[in-house]
C-alpha cells in the first residue's frame, strides 16, 4: 500500500515553535508528529511512502534517514523551489503515486486514532475514485453530501458562500461534514490533473474535489466509532493532542 504525507506547510499559526523547525517535526506527546503519521501508516500496511517537504525540508530528509527510512520505502516529493498547495503536491508526486492500487493522503498535522485501514477498504468496496474522512465537528466550512455520502458541494456557514460556483445546491437534503485531512484516492484521478487548469502550478486538492463532484464519485467516509481527531496546527489544539497523548 502507498500514502502520501503533506509535511510541505510553512506552520505559520504555530511560530515561533515552527521558526526553526518544520511543523511535521515538532513534537507531539514526546515524539516527532510526522514518526507518528508514519507508524499509524505503517501499521495501517503502507509499505511505500512519499513526503513533500518545502520549509526547512532538509531537516526532514535528515530525519527520515537518521532514522533508516523507518524500515520502509520512503521518498521525497521536494517542493522547495515552490509550494504547490496540496493538489499541485499529489500531482508532483505522481512518479511515486501512479499505479495500479488506490493511496492514502495524510496531513502531517492530523493526530488520530480513526481506523485507517477501514477507511482504506472501503474505498476499494465502493468503487470512488477519492474517499474523505469526515465527521460533524464543528467549522465554519463543511462539505455537503447526500444520503449516500456523494460529494456535491462546499457551503461557508458563516458568509452563505456555496460551491461549485453558479449551481444551486438542495442545502435542506445536503449533510454539512468537516473534512478531516485524510483521503484515500484512486490514480484514475491523475488523468483529471492532465487537464490545462490542473496541469502546472499550485492548487488545492478541495478546489480540484469541487471541480469534478459533479462528473465523478467522489465521497466522504464517517467512521461508525467514535474517534479522537486534532488538527496539531494551532498552539490551543497543539496544547489538546499533548494533554490526550501525555509523554
Amino acid at each position: 500500500m502507498k500514502a502520501l504525507i503533506f509535511a510541505a506547510g510553512l506552520g505559520t499559526r504555530l511560530r515561533p515553535l515552527t521558526d526553526h523547525t518544520p511543523k511535521a517535526l515538532i513534537s507531539v506527546g514526546g515524539q516527532p508528529i510526522l514518526k507518528r503519521v508514519i507508524e499509524r501508516l505503517k501499521a495501517a500496511g503502507c509499505t511505500d511512502i512519499t513526503i513533500n517537504v518545502h520549509h526547512l525540508g532538509q531537516q526532514i530528509i535528515d530525519y527520515v534517514a537518521a532514522n533508516n527510512q523507518f524500515g520502509i520505502t520512503i521518498h521525497i516529493s521536494d517542493e522547495r523551489q515552490a509550494l504547490l498547495d496540496t493538489g499541485g503536491g499529489i500531482r508532483h508526486a505522481r512518479q511515486w503515486l501512479d499505479g495500479n492500487e488506490p493511496f492514502l493522503v495524510h496531513n502531517a498535522d492530523i493526530v488520530t486514532d480513526t481506523d485507517l485501514s477501514a477507511l482504506y477498504r472501503h474505498h476499494l468496496d465502493s468503487h470512488a475514485e477519492a474517499t474523505l474522512l469526515v465527521s460533524e465537528r464543528t467549522t465554519s466550512r463543511y462539505l455537503l453530501f447526500d444520503h449516500a455520502m456523494r460529494l456535491h458541494g462546499w457551503l461557508n456557514k458563516q458568509t452563505g458562500q456555496t460551491r461549485p460556483e453558479g449551481k444551486a445546491l438542495p442545502l435542506k437534503s445536503l449533510r454539512p461534514l468537516a473534512f478531516g485531512g485524510i483521503h484515500v484516492i484512486s490514480p484514475t484521478l491523475f488523468r483529471q490533473m492532465e487537464l490545462p487548469q490542473w496541469r502546472e502550478g499550485a492548487f488545492s486538492i478541495t478546489d480540484f474535489y469541487l471541480a469534478l463532484c459533479t462528473t465523478t464519485h467522489l465521497q466522504g467516509y464517517q467512521p461508525q466509532e467514535p474517534f479522537h481527531w486534532f488538527d496539531i496546527g494551532k498552539p490551543e489544539t497543539l496544547q489538546l493532542a499533548n494533554e490526550w497523548l501525555p509523554e
